[in-house]
């Protein structure tokens, strides 16, 4: 008898022992499962936190590269327009005076004239670096064109050139960002990367339109994070968002520099 109660109460112990493992495994696998998955959401809360932040920095690049155009037009209008009216209006009181001799009066009325025609040919300029009338008139391929030829017939690079882009692909304001990013990249391998030759490529894939640049300058340490954030680099960070396209960077010291964009 005595026996029995032994080997029931071994019985019993084995199996609030496996009971108690059991117990205990779950609870192990519970606080995995549980740590396992606060890290994943802290993972994805510092993913967002990351892409909200960098949401934030081209939005803040947006902001300052606009008023650095308002700022550029106004100091334009200043320097170009005020400046020459403000003359103008001397001469013209002058005139209204009255009191000139015939040799004088020539001579105001000649320098109004002209100041009259470097004015307007100042607005013309003015209006161009708003929107190139090409772009307007002709649309984006033959606006790139242009200007690639006038920077390759300056002798300072050469810029070769593919464009199978067709007339009216993207809406007016698109174009009109995807022109100042060409413009913007060649400024940055003549001034930056001293570079010598450059080449552009746009096609159309699966509806997206693809653009290729490279240059062969002096390029730059793709890991220096102060560089990547250049303004040059915010600038077209910035007007690729407002396009709603993306894009990758290649580059290393003496290595050149290519860019891809797919919109």
């Amino acid at each position: 008898m005595e026996e029995l109660l032994t080997q029931e109460n071994q019985v019993i112990a084995i199996v609030l022992t496996g009971v108690l493992l059991l117990l205990l495994m779950g609870v192990t696998l519970l606080l995995f499962f549980f740590f396992s998955r606060k890290k994943i959401v802290e993972k994805e809360l510092e993913k967002k936190n990351l892409e909200i932040n960098h949401q934030k920095e081209i939005i803040q690049s947006i902001i300052v590269t606009q008023e650095d155009e308002r700022k550029r037009i106004a100091q334009d209008l200043h320097d170009e327009i005020s400046s020459k009216l403000n003359v103008i209006n001397l001469n013209a009181n002058l005139l209204k005076d009255g009191e000139l001799s015939p040799e004088e009066y020539l001579i105001i009325n000649d320098s109004i004239l002209k100041t009259t025609d470097k004015t307007l040919e100042s607005a013309r300029k003015i209006a161009h670096n708003l929107l190139p009338p090409i772009l307007s008139q002709f649309g984006l391929k033959d606006a790139i064109e242009e200007l690639a030829d006038s920077f390759s017939n300056s002798r300072k690079v050469t810029i070769e050139y593919n464009l199978k882009y067709p007339k009216a692909y993207l809406e007016p304001e698109k174009e009109l960002h995807l022109f100042r990013i060409v413009q913007e990249l060649i400024n940055n391998s003549i001034r930056h990367g001293s570079a010598k030759e450059c080449s552009l490529h746009i096609t159309i894939d699966n509806n997206n339109l693809l653009f290729n640049y490279t240059d062969d300058g002096i390029g730059f340490n793709s890991k220096d994070v102060n560089h990547k954030k250049g303004l040059g680099m915010k600038n077209i960070e910035s007007r690729v968002a407002l396009l709603q396209g993306s894009f990758t960077i290649k580059t290393a010291e003496n290595k050149g520099f290519k860019i891809s964009i797919i919109i």
